[in-house]
């Protein structure tokens, strides 16, 4: 087997290659997509970046220079998906409910394609302090998608006052990752169970926003918001979504 070696050095940087280099580029991509197809295929736990750099017909050394870690493949994959969703919600104009409807359609249509991956993720996505969804390192990630859900409400022809908007906002975001968890986990074929609790859930909104407009509702929101941000987010990240 060709073992392909280690291009010089221009620059330093951790974790990295040496320089954006056409060649490097190529390079990355083509580790990042083995390592994500050997994830998809055997698991997180079961996938060693030996077995990567083997199947990619690279030196380990290498590899460890792209990815010094399976966190690192990890946090590439969410920092990808993460982009690619925030370019491509197109939110139309209109009511708060259609919009978050809308951000919640375009999160499942861009991670279809990695669906495999992301099932072979979850106990990671639940479970790790370190790579799950709402571990510090993918604090940038989860910003990007928290913020569209974010406009969706206050950009609306109906956006409720900022204090709820933000709540609100955080709110529709939780439900659309347990949608998102739902649906990796849906066994149904073509998950026709998604596709039902999605359609359930459109037929929910109206009710949720006539509830909004009643004072001890509002406060509820208001007040598990606090609990959310307490339990799940940091400082932080609520000042910048």
């Amino acid at each position: 087997m060709e073992i392909v070696k280690e291009a010089p050095r221009t620059r330093k940087g951790p974790g990295r290659p040496p320089g954006p280099t056409p060649e490097g580029i190529e390079t990355r991509q083509r580790l990042y997509e083995t390592a994500i197809e050997l994830i998809a295929e055997r698991g997180f736990e079961e996938t060693t970046l030996r077995d990567v750099a083997k199947r990619a017909r690279v030196s380990p050394g290498l590899l460890y220079r792209y990815f010094p870690s399976k966190r690192a493949v990890v946090l590439s994959l969410y920092d990808d998906l993460s982009a690619e969703y925030a370019a491509q919600a197109a939110l139309p104009k209109g009511r708060w409910r259609d919009r978050a409807m809308a951000a919640l359609r375009s999160s499942l249509r861009v991670l279809g394609p990695h669906r495999g991956t992301l099932s072979a993720l979850v106990p990671v996505l639940v479970g790790d302090k370190e790579e799950g969804l709402f571990a510090p390192g993918t604090a940038r990630s989860r910003i990007r998608v928290q913020s569209v859900f974010a406009e969706a409400v206050s950009g609306a022809s109906d956006a409720p006052k900022p204090e709820l908007a933000s709540a609100l906002g955080r709110l529709l975001y939780l439900i659309h990752l347990a949608v998102l968890l739902w649906w990796l986990l849906d066994k149904s074929p073509r998950q026709r169970a998604t596709t039902a609790l999605v359609s359930l859930l459109e037929r929910t909104m109206p009710l949720a926003a006539l509830a909004l407009r009643v004072g001890p509702v509002r406060s509820i929101v208001i007040n598990g918001d606090a609990l959310f941000r307490d339990a799940l987010f940091d400082n932080a990240q609520v000042a910048r979504a």
